[in-house]
């Protein structure tokens, strides 16, 4: 794993939740990007070499809108960056990581996705992250 490549908060608004966090970065988000597959809209803001992911559930199957009525809002998952995200699934699989994706999968923000199950990362949702190809 190269570095964070961003941290995703799950809202339930993301039009005033990109208001608030504009006023608390101090940046406006640079990008805000519908993901049908995932059942969320998603806004990017860059805060110094990290990104921040706001994620608003677009339907009641999301798993956002699991998150956020079993949990509440607030910080989702932690996202990796790494060069071959289905080499680091094999990896973390050989390391006894359960992985909620077996292969990667398209995600927001020209990226190819996978998740490491949060049982096997003391409740920590992680995800794993490609720079796809242009």
């Amino acid at each position: 794993m190269n570095k964070i490549e961003h941290i995703g908060i799950a809202v339930k608004d993301i039009e005033a939740s990109n208001i608030l966090f504009s006023k608390l970065l101090n940046v406006k988000p640079y990008k805000t990007e519908l993901v049908e597959s995932e059942g969320v809209i998603t806004s990017f803001f860059i805060v110094g070499e990290t990104k921040i992911e706001l994620l608003q559930a677009i339907n009641s199957e999301s798993s956002i809108a699991k998150f956020i009525e079993k949990k509440g809002e607030g910080i989702h998952h932690i996202a990796f960056g790494v060069d071959n995200a289905q080499l680091e699934i094999l990896r973390l699989i050989e390391n006894g990581f359960d992985m909620i994706h077996q292969t990667p999968k398209n995600g927001a923000d020209n990226k190819l996705i996978a998740f490491v199950h949060p049982k096997s990362t003391n409740s920590v949702l992680t995800e794993i992250c490609e720079e796809k190809s242009k």
